[in-house]
């Protein structure tokens, strides 16, 4: 007999407010209707108070875990309307914040995933790994979330040698953590029996979905802004695109942490070929009437900003799309099939974000 059910944010998992309509025959899920909007704080309108300098502190607290991906994107979209070319080094200072907050969200990702299947050692064993890269966040900006890195016409930070060798010396110590940490969630027996073969996204349906990020690439789409769009630095870097195949919550972990490894190669990348330069420009640039769309790769997936300017220091229009919004339809298809059991799990390994959602 079908039913509906409804499940709230301590039913799934998560620490912010979205709720699930559930159709279920006996144990099953048939079903599912994703119910946002708890959490709308008027962002897209708050944007236009504001002049374009004022947007990126306001942008940053958009999300926690991708907070550094908003403003930098945000900044790209006015220095292409105002036609401004940023310093060489900036570019490589931008791609070393984004990629030490992919590190923490995708180890938090992991981390969640090890709760919710009851391996608690495992889990704070993620997190203390994760802990070397808050505890670097907050030597070099002075922050654990929110890194103030970006201004337009550069970043607002630079890497004096000592405070490079020192990022230099964090990233080394990354790198065994997270390899066995790859090997545990490859290998390990109890791990693969609760997440192989659940909530698979076959490629054919990432693909009408339009889903992005880890997501895809473990569906099998090899989509990554990265590579597809190189922007800032990015195409004077090696990137590897992480890709899995079988689309199940193993799958979408496994990419995850690959790609935690292969941002610890592109910070060192980037420490070992960015110039002796200024990091901003020393003027405050005036920015023109025009429209511009920047996108970068956020930890979640494509990242796409929209910015019409008048000629005035206020945005005329101001739109981004973010990743977990194309990735909340696919739930429907990872579900059906699985066990209500399954749903915290299953939710949780898209990693998705209520607070860009809402917005």
């Amino acid at each position: 007999m079908s039913r509906t059910i409804t499940l709230g944010p301590r039913e799934v998992g998560l620490e912010e407010p979205m709720y699930f309509r559930v159709e279920v025959e006996g144990e099953t899920v048939t079903g599912l209707d994703v119910v946002a909007g708890q959490v709308h704080r008027g962002m897209e309108h708050l944007v236009m108070k504001r002049n374009l300098y004022q947007n990126i502190t306001l942008l940053e607290r958009l999300c926690s875990l991708c907070s550094n991906s908003h403003p930098s994107t945000f900044c790209t979209a006015v220095e292409e309307i105002a036609g401004i070319c940023i310093p060489a080094r900036a570019e490589y200072l931008r791609a070393i914040a984004d990629e030490i907050k992919r590190i923490s969200s995708h180890l938090f990702n992991c981390a969640v995933i090890a709760h919710i299947v009851g391996r608690g050692t495992l889990f704070r064993g993620v997190m203390e790994t994760r802990e070397i890269m808050q505890e670097t966040k907050e030597a070099i900006y002075g922050n654990r979330m929110d890194l103030a890195a970006n201004c337009i016409g550069g970043v607002r930070y630079d890497l004096a040698p000592e405070s490079a060798a020192f990022l230099g010396r964090e990233m080394e110590r990354m790198k065994a953590p997270l390899d066995e940490l790859y090997r545990i969630y490859a290998t390990d027996a109890d791990l693969t029996a609760r997440t192989e073969g659940v909530g698979v996204l076959p490629r054919r349906d990432a693909v009408a979905c339009a889903v992005v990020g880890p997501v895809a690439r473990a569906s099998g789409v090899a989509y990554d802004v990265r590579t597809k769009s190189p922007y800032g630095a990015y195409d004077r870097l090696r990137v590897e695109v992480a890709g899995e195949g079988a689309g199940d919550v193993r799958a979408r972990t496994l990419v995850r942490l690959r790609e935690a490894r292969e941002s610890v190669s592109l910070i060192e990348q980037c420490l070992a070929q960015m110039p002796a330069e200024p990091a901003c420009l020393d003027t405050l640039p005036e920015i023109p009437a025009g429209e511009a769309i920047a996108k970068s790769e956020a930890p979640r997936g494509e990242l796409i900003y929209y910015l019409n300017t008048d000629g005035t220091d206020m945005p005329a229009r101001l739109k981004w799309r973010v990743p977990s919004y194309m990735n909340w339809d696919a739930l429907a298809v990872m579900l059906k099939g699985e066990k209500v059991s399954a749903i915290p799990l299953v939710v949780n390994s898209i990693d998705p974000c209520i607070s860009c959602t809402d917005r």
